[in-house]
């Protein structure tokens, strides 16, 4: 990696140095026009929807919804940008595209709002307070970091009016009541003094606008699944070189992640490679160990789509191709008490119901194996008591962020009704600790989820990872073609 550029080592030097005998740096002129014609994205209509249902419910505020900036990795090394997913919803930017420090404020009208993102222009090749930024700023200008759009470019790209960042001040002042989204861009915080009761509900909603997904989404949602299923494809079609490295779980995690970086932006969520009794380690991320046969691998992945959208699948697969005796065991277990959650999926019901029905087949599963942690059984109304063995929920909304819409009311998430377009996941397992004496000897250290994307649809529900097997003799099959 370069290191220096003969300026000095900080991060935003300027190098003033002059070619001799021209009383001009190495930069000055000389530079072609670059503006491009841009036309409109695809998530860019939508987007100014969701910005009209959010103007309609807070008349005569202005609100504002910071992209956040860059996170500082190591030294002068900063982790890949990701918008904050509630800038993302209201503007459709792309991973590709999107500029750190963006700002997009909604200015209160007669009639409504008055749309503006503030963001960075373009790094000035000359002339201007900037005009060393190009080449002397290792953070944002362009020689460091790649070409952004002109201000009139994102204007024509996300339909929206774009204005300079440094203009964000004084747009932000004036005696105007405003909302905030905060914690998002520390800048952005100190301009406006908080109201947090007024700012927390302006989070809420942001979150809740979430929970329905619009056509557009749906279909990158689908996008993000598709190239998920192509990653767990590569991964059984490389098992064998796993079980070779003394790292094989690090293997199994770039294959799949060499597949998110080809077909999406990236990862939604770092990647899950867990072998034998790792698998019994719900985020387990480490992924340094061995991929051995006769093991399960627990892989839980999802690709981000380059609009953000993320899949998040899970599958248990038997490193050799074939399940052990006591492998199945479990397995059929969680794949029943799945197809049970599965089923409760449906327009109306209650959001809780799959997880409900996932979970008594699990206790009763338990209760015929002896498996009765503290004496509970089926009917014990008591769900924490089987925790031991299943510690999590079944499930979770999907979409712009892994765990989407986490800051919805209770009312509206937890304790709501499934309606069409609610993507979200079913995911029971069961994980027997390698130290748990409670559990036989044969069961401990086997792990197993098994998860799966869903849209609830008019009459039910339609799996979105439909693509990839849940049978165990289908999983046996399907990792035997691949081979």
């Amino acid at each position: 990696m370069k290191e220096q550029d003969g300026s000095s080592g900080t991060r935003t030097g300027t190098d003033r140095r002059e070619v001799p005998g021209t009383g001009r740096g190495p930069f000055h002129g000389g530079w072609a026009d670059t503006n491009r014609r841009l036309p409109l994205l695809s998530g860019a209509a939508y987007a100014s929807k969701r910005r009209s249902v959010l103007s309609e419910r807070f008349p005569g505020e202005r609100l504002v919804v910071p992209s956040g900036g860059l996170k500082v990795r190591s030294n002068d090394f900063d982790y890949t940008f990701r918008p904050h997913s509630a800038f993302v919803h209201l503007t459709a930017e792309l991973g590709t595209q999107a500029v750190p420090d963006s700002v997009l404020v909604l200015e209160p009208t007669g009639t409504g709002h008055m749309m503006t993102l503030f963001t960075r222009p373009r790094s000035p090749r000359d002339g201007g307070p900037n005009g060393t930024e190009f080449h002397s700023d290792r953070r944002y200008g362009e020689f460091w970091t790649g070409r952004r759009r002109t201000l009139s470019e994102t204007s024509a790209a996300l339909g929206i009016e774009a204005a300079a960042r440094e203009d964000l001040e004084r747009a932000l002042g004036g005696n105007v009541p405003t909302r905030v989204l905060r914690g998002v861009d520390a800048h952005v915080d100190a301009l406006v003094a908080p109201d947090d009761r007024a700012d927390a509900e302006l989070e809420v909603l942001l979150s809740e606008l979430r929970l329905v997904k619009d056509d557009w989404e749906i279909g990158q949602l689908r996008s993000a699944v598709d190239w998920t299923v192509s990653g767990f494809q590569d991964v059984v079609g490389e098992l064998r070189q796993a079980t070779c490295l003394a790292r094989g779980e690090r293997w199994i995690e770039g294959t799949f992640n060499r597949r998110a970086r080809l077909g999406g932006y990236g990862l939604g969520f770092e990647t899950i490679a867990a072998a034998g009794p790792h698998a019994c380690v719900l985020h387990w991320t480490r992924n340094n160990g061995p991929v051995r046969d006769g093991d399960l691998l627990l892989l839980d992945a999802g690709v981000e789509a380059d609009s953000f959208y993320t899949s998040d699948v899970t599958r248990t697969l038997p490193v050799s191709g074939r399940f052990t005796k006591a492998q199945r065991r479990v397995y059929d277990l969680v794949h029943a008490a799945q197809s049970a959650g599965i089923a409760a999926l449906r327009p109306g019901a209650r959001y809780g119901d799959f997880h409900e029905a996932a979970m008594r087949v699990i206790a009763e599963g338990l209760d015929a194996w002896g498996l009765r942690p503290h004496g509970a059984t089926a009917s014990t109304p008591q769900a924490d008591l089987y925790r031991r063995y299943t510690l999590c929920g079944s499930g979770h909304m999907l979409g712009l962020d892994c765990h989407d819409c986490g800051s919805a009311r209770r009312e509206t998430y937890m304790d709501g009704v499934l309606e069409p377009g609610h993507v979200l996941t079913v995911e029971p397992g069961l994980y027997f600790q390698p130290d748990d004496l409670t559990a036989p000897g044969e069961l401990r250290g086997i792990g197993v989820r098994i998860e799966d994307d869903f849209l609830i649809t008019a009459d039910g529900a339609e799996c979105l990872s439909s693509g990839l097997p849940r049978d165990a003799d289908e999983i046996e099959t399907w990792m035997a073609s691949l081979r």
